[in-house]
Parts: structure tokens; sequence; C-alpha cells
């Protein structure tokens, strides 16, 4: 049996100096590390940044440019629609590329999505039955 938790998501970079530079601006706290790889806190998880070439040598598999849709996408969940609108305010002063601006979904939540340097797509979302745990994690409904 395999447990089912995710702890880190590691994402490739290309460019590792743009990559830290950019989630260090977004305020996410930076665990020590080397010049090689860089980890944040995420409250519950953690985001790492590997070279992409090292992180596919790594998973011994081909290394590839970056798609133009990467065929996944990273979420943050957010406790209410003021504060999705509050995040985007923050990005836009970041001047962040903003993909897509905040708006009500299909299934009733609110959300928009933005762009690392690198084209990682995230979504920062609201849910009217989300419920966060102490450290800011999400608890999954039953």
């Amino acid at each position: 049996m395999i447990p089912a938790r995710m702890t880190v998501v590691t994402l490739g970079a290309h460019d590792m100096p743009t990559m830290r530079a950019f989630y260090r601006s977004l305020g996410w706290r930076e665990a020590s590390g080397s010049d090689e790889h860089s980890m944040f806190d995420t409250g519950g998880g953690i985001v790492a940044l590997f070279p992409s070439q090292d992180l596919a040598d790594d998973a011994n598999v081909a290394h590839s440019a970056p798609a133009e849709f990467p065929n996944f996408t990273l979420a943050i969940n957010l406790e209410s629609r003021e504060a999705v609108d509050a995040a985007f305010k923050t990005l836009r002063d970041l001047n962040v590329s903003v993909t897509k601006e905040p708006g009500d979904t299909f299934w009733g939540g609110y959300s928009g999505y933005f762009a690392d340097p690198e084209g990682n797509l995230w979504e920062i979302v609201w849910g009217p039955t989300f419920r966060f745990d102490e450290r800011g994690a999400l608890i999954l409904n039953d």
C-alpha cells in the first residue's frame, strides 16, 4: 500500500535564479539549501526547484524544452473570494503574468490563474465548501 499523501511538488527549472527570485517575490519562505536547488514552504507541503536537466536525469527520462501547456496546474486554495482578489492584486503589483482573471467557476467557486517565469500554471481558488486545518492545509470533504 502507498500512503495517499503529496508532500513535495518539484518543478524542473530552466533558469534557477529567475525562478528562485520569482517565488521569493511572492513572499514564500525559502528553506536553507544550496545554489543547485531550492525548497519553499507551502503550509503542509513543499514546492521544490531543481535544475530541469538534473531532474530529468534523476528520473531517468529524456529532457525536453518546456511545453506550451504542461498538462498540469498547481493550486493555492484560499479562505474567501476577497482573499483571491487580494492575491491577484499582489500578483499584478509584481507584474506577474495573469493568464485568467478571477471569476466565478462552473462548480460554484471563484478562481483565476497565473504563470511563473517558466510557464508553470498556478490557480488561486476559493470554494464554498473548502475547509482548512490549523496549518492552512486543505481538508478533503467526505
